[in-house]
């Protein structure tokens, strides 16, 4: 029998608005508390927690990017050629997008969703490695490369893999004692949520599931490890979109083109602009100040949302609807959705949750970024435990976003 198990339980989209007023796994998780989510996506949401950085530090922003030079896409700029009513079927998407990503050997997440493919040759991809595996952020290491510099046994489940393969292949390893942390990922709810809603009769069927599966974990660690340290946490919540905003068009009627003046990703909730000359620029700025749906998000704001990138790689203007609103056609789908996420973080349906059966939570753990500190610290902890390395204090240099200094651990010994 081992030591300690830090448990780390990652269910996406399981927000703070879900959970709050309910009982989901109070009885193994009875701490719990609110967390400020990043502004971005699934695609900012998860490296921020695997990193305990920002976006504008690590630079896993927004999928899609304006880059022509650098696009990976330009072997897709025949199927233009192709009717709509065929590119825009998302089984034919989905398909495709499995070739291509087996085409160009991406890692992590990759789908072509709606960009036109007449377009699509103009636009490079962020994410071509897996965040969920070591050397898999655009900037920086994650806690997976902390894990593998220190020799420290993890599971982290295979996004490729279904939430009860994943489940089994774990509780295998807890019944062997191999493990000294262990990272869960649960991405099944977040997709619930986009087709039926927070307010659906559907999702507390989901959240059981979920609590059956996390006390089977806890039964089974309990008989394998004298300490189980449970984190159940997501990176944000789920809004419901009761209002439709067809952006594309009001751009399309301006007096500037696509391509020639200026280019743009229509994310679900957002729009990401560039420009190649002044009267662009002035055009489809006056024209966004006149949509009440949405607002230009300022630099200064972004800076405080740690969002600004200098280099302007992830768009010049940021245009960002409101909560509710969702931006229809888009590039992201053709169609309307129930649900959405990528809000401001401080919109009421954007913050995430953590709940645990622990303690000691710092007032210091207040967003998702600082899950790294919980990660870090217990992996170090369970490792020394695990090991025999008794009568040891651990500490870790974290930089003030909870991220480890230089990579650098001091384990002292007592006097």
């Amino acid at each position: 029998m081992k030591s300690v198990l830090p448990l780390f339980v990652f269910i996406d989209a399981c927000g703070w608005e879900i959970i709050k007023d309910g009982d989901f796994v109070r009885d193994v998780a009875p701490q719990r508390k609110r967390l400020e989510s990043v502004f971005g996506y699934s695609s900012t949401c998860v490296p921020s927690i695997l990193s305990g950085h920002w976006p504008d530090e690590h630079r896993n922003w927004s999928y899609f990017v304006y880059d022509p030079k650098h696009s990976p896409f330009k072997m897709l700029r025949p199927l233009r050629w192709l009717p709509k009513a065929v590119t825009s079927r998302r089984i034919f998407r989905r398909w495709l997008s499995k070739f291509v990503k087996a085409k160009l050997n991406f890692r992590g997440y990759f789908d072509l969703y709606n960009i036109p493919f007449k377009y699509i040759s103009l636009f490079d991809f962020t994410e071509k490695k897996s965040p969920l595996k070591p050397g898999g952020m655009n900037r920086g290491p994650n806690i997976f490369d902390f894990l593998e510099m220190r020799d420290i046994p993890y599971h982290v489940s295979n996004p490729a893999r279904s939430e009860d393969e994943n489940l089994n292949d774990l509780l295998e390893h807890i019944e062997r004692e191999v493990l000294d942390f262990a990272f869960v990922y649960w991405p099944e709810l977040d997709g619930l949520l986009h087709r039926v809603g927070n307010q659906s009769l559907q999702i507390a069927p989901k959240l059981h599931e979920y609590e059956a599966r996390i006390k089977k974990l806890m039964a089974t660690a309990q008989k394998h490890y004298d300490e189980v340290r449970l984190y159940v946490f997501s990176d944000h919540g789920m809004a419901n979109c009761d209002e439709y905003l067809d952006l594309r068009a009001k751009i399309d009627a301006l007096p500037v083109k696509f391509k020639k003046d200026y280019a743009v990703v229509y994310d679900s909730t957002m729009a990401r602009f560039w420009f190649f000359n002044d009267t662009a620029r002035r055009v489809i700025s006056e024209a966004l100040k006149k949509i009440p749906q949405g607002r230009v998000v300022p630099d200064h704001e972004l800076k405080t949302l740690r969002a600004y990138f200098s280099d302007r790689y992830f768009g010049e203007l940021i245009f960002l609807v409101n909560e509710g609103t969702l931006i229809v056609p888009s590039h992201m789908g053709e169609r309307p959705i129930r649900a959405m996420h990528g809000y401001h973080p401080r919109d009421k349906h954007s913050y995430a949750a953590l709940m645990t059966n622990q303690t000691d939570i710092s007032d210091e753990v207040s967003a998702i970024p600082d899950i790294y500190k919980l990660m870090a610290r217990d992996a170090v902890e369970a490792k020394a435990e695990n090991s025999g390395a008794i009568n040891k204090i651990i500490s870790i240099e974290t930089s003030p976003l909870g991220g480890v200094i230089n990579g650098k651990i001091a384990i002292k010994a007592m006097a």
